[in-house]
């Protein structure tokens, strides 16, 4: 048995539900073998047309701040918005998913994320929205996302064999970026011959069919040790604290949401401001975006492999690096358009490493705490990024902020090499009973 089969037994033996033993053969563990499991395919497709909406109402709503303030601040907080309630809300959202039925709570959030948009959308169409109000419904948005995201997440485990959980967590993040290289470009062309109501209309439209599917899973009652919410977020809080792994990648999640802000936040800017771009072109820069974390998402378990956890983020952080430099200088679509490609590579390659590492050193007991505080955590990060690189392009210019993004990302990287290094093959890795 080579090293490198050892290393990858050891990093799917966890503690895992056994609630889909026996519904299927258990099957090959190649990239795509999850969709043998009816539930996981019937939940990935549908989460994948609810992830297409989500990214039309994301090009939409930063497109309209563009037009309704010159402020690079107010645009970078409109990414900031949907990430900011993970941080404040994802731990009470955590204790619920463990607290009670996932299936149950991914529905209500579902609803309400519906209804938000439905509102959303009609006040496009009216021309009532404000800067204001326009980071209230995307506020709204993301609370609903904060409460769905611990509860989805956590429910894998349900849903496939704990030896696919590597596999079906990739190919979540494949939905999501397909989703994000279709949907800015659809986005764009969406808003440039109508307007952004469109594209929050048919957001709401996309939520419908999670909730049919979600309304049909029937998934085995799992074993729920409920406690009272604050207890339970204490709870979590100190196993991720006593957890030496789970401290030190939630470090590095907070670094590199941080700098990760930095292109996303600022890419309408630099094609309205820079490039003098209009909504397509936008809407093919976030489309590049993601194509690239769709063709990097199926190698990330053969280059965790060979590089391990610290080398496959020092390839995504280089990667990120390049992408900014590229945005930085380019002055025409052309020349901007690899750093989006480049900057989707490094995105998927790195948030997908650490979320697989978290979940691969949670038990079930609390993994809806640990994932929720998590993605508190990096998306924390990268709230206090979007501001940040937003405030640094006000005073002084986008290709100011891009170069400190490569900068801090740089520095904070080799730092945190040494400080908190990402765990070792096996190392915290929790072992099947």
């Amino acid at each position: 048995m080579t090293k490198a089969h050892d290393t990858i037994e050891e990093l799917v033996g966890e503690v895992v539900d056994s609630a889909t033993a026996g519904l299927v053969p258990p099957p090959a563990n190649g990239t795509f073998s999850p969709f043998r499991y009816p539930v996981f395919r019937a939940i990935w497709i549908a989460n994948l047309f609810s992830n297409l909406g989500s990214t039309l109402q994301s090009v939409g709503a930063a497109w309209l701040m563009t037009e309704l303030t010159p402020s690079h601040q107010l645009v970078a907080l409109v990414q900031a918005s949907a990430t900011v309630p993970i941080m404040l809300l994802g731990v009470f959202a955590g204790a619920i998913a463990d607290n009670y039925d996932r299936r149950v709570v991914m529905l209500v959030s579902q609803v309400a994320m519906l209804v938000v948009s439905a509102l959303l959308a009609v006040m496009a169409y009216a021309g009532w929205l404000t800067p204001l109000l326009l980071l209230t419904f995307t506020l709204g948005v993301g609370t609903g996302t904060a409460l769905n995201s611990p509860a989805w997440q956590a429910s894998v485990r349900q849903q496939v064999d704990h030896q696919q959980l590597p596999q079906a967590i990739a190919l979540n993040s494949i939905s999501f970026n397909i989703a994000r290289s279709i949907g800015p470009a659809l986005g764009g062309l969406l808003i440039s011959i109508w307007n952004p109501a469109f594209a929050f209309a048919i957001n709401a439209v996309s939520y419908v069919g999670l909730i049919a599917v979600l309304l049909w899973w029937r998934p085995e009652p799992r074993k729920i040790d409920a406690r009272p919410i604050l207890p339970a977020v204490a709870a979590g809080m100190a196993f991720c604290a006593r957890s030496v792994p789970l401290r030190r990648i939630l470090i590095r999640g907070f670094a590199l949401g941080f700098c990760l802000a930095t292109f996303q936040s600022l890419l309408p800017g630099v094609v309205h401001e820079s490039l003098h771009g209009r909504e397509v072109d936008y809407g093919i820069m976030l489309g590049l975006f993601g194509i690239g974390s769709i063709l990097a998402a199926p190698s990330i378990g053969p280059i965790r492999r060979r590089l391990g956890l610290e080398g496959i983020l020092m390839l995504g952080s280089a990667l990120y690096i390049t992408a900014l430099l590229v945005a930085a200088a380019a002055q025409s679509l052309v020349a901007a358009m690899p750093s989006a490609f480049l900057a989707g590579i490094s995105w998927v390659l790195i948030l997908t490493t650490i979320n697989t590492a978290v979940q691969m050193r949670s038990p079930d007991a609390v993994l809806g705490r640990c994932l929720s505080i998590y993605q508190a955590v990096t998306f924390g990060g990268m709230a206090l990024g979007a501001w940040t690189w937003g405030s640094l392009a006000d005073g002084r210019g986008i290709p100011f902020a891009l170069h400190g993004g490569a900068a801090t990302l740089f520095v904070s990287f080799v730092l945190l090499r040494f400080l908190a290094p990402m765990p070792r093959p096996g190392e915290g890795v929790l072992r099947p009973r």
